[in-house]
């Protein structure tokens, strides 16, 4: 049985990007349908020109589909990321995030499984927190939220069992165990897609 999973994101100068690549890139590996999203850009020309590694970013990912609501109905799994902004989730993503109230209300994101990734430039700047806020849109949905928990070993080292995270520093790009880790995310994110599939909940139970 084949599930659809869709690797939903915003990244600014592109480690979030990379992180999406290779949960998505776990996913097909685990045999699933994937498609990558980025959502749209809500920055000014004038702010992301100021940054020349966001400008680079920005003109690198163009053939990257932006997300539409179709990926989030299409999808059996979803993932989501997102930078950390002062420990919250980025504006572009909760924006997409916030568009999603037709399809809440039609009962259609409900037993979706649902899994979250995100990066900060420290190792205290807010990791956590931006997974956790994101996993509150997830409940509202009425989605099975899957945690990375500490599912591989190498998570011991990453030490995140919420999601893939990334420690950027100076701009460095995610390093290959960080990446590693995200491929574990995604096929098991396809594990329990496979899981909810083969076994769908009956309501009034």
């Amino acid at each position: 049985m084949n599930v659809n999973i869709a690797v939903v994101y915003y990244s600014a100068t592109g480690h979030t990007h990379r992180l999406a690549e290779a949960v998505a890139e776990g996913a097909a590996d685990a045999g699933a349908d994937v498609r990558l999203r980025r959502v749209r850009e809500l920055a000014p020309d004038e702010a992301i020109d100021r940054n020349p590694a966001w400008r680079r970013h920005v003109a690198a990912t163009r053939h990257v589909p932006e997300a539409e609501l179709a990926d989030l109905g299409w999808a059996h799994g979803l993932a989501f990321g997102s930078p950390t902004r002062y420990g919250m989730v980025a504006a572009q993503l909760k924006q997409f995030l916030d568009t999603t109230g037709p399809l809440w209300q039609q009962g259609a994101l409900t037993d979706k499984v649902v899994t979250t990734f995100t990066g900060a430039a420290t190792a205290h700047g807010g990791h956590e927190t931006t997974l956790l806020s994101l996993d509150a849109v997830f409940s509202h949905w009425g989605s099975v939220i899957v945690p990375l928990g500490y599912s591989s070993p190498e998570v011991f080292e990453t030490g995140n069992p919420y999601g893939s995270t990334w420690v950027s520093g100076s701009h460095r790009h995610p390093d290959d165990l960080t990446l590693r880790v995200a491929r574990h995310q995604g096929g098991r994110l396809v594990q329990w897609a496979l899981r909810a599939v083969s076994v769908p909940v009956t309501s009034g139970v």
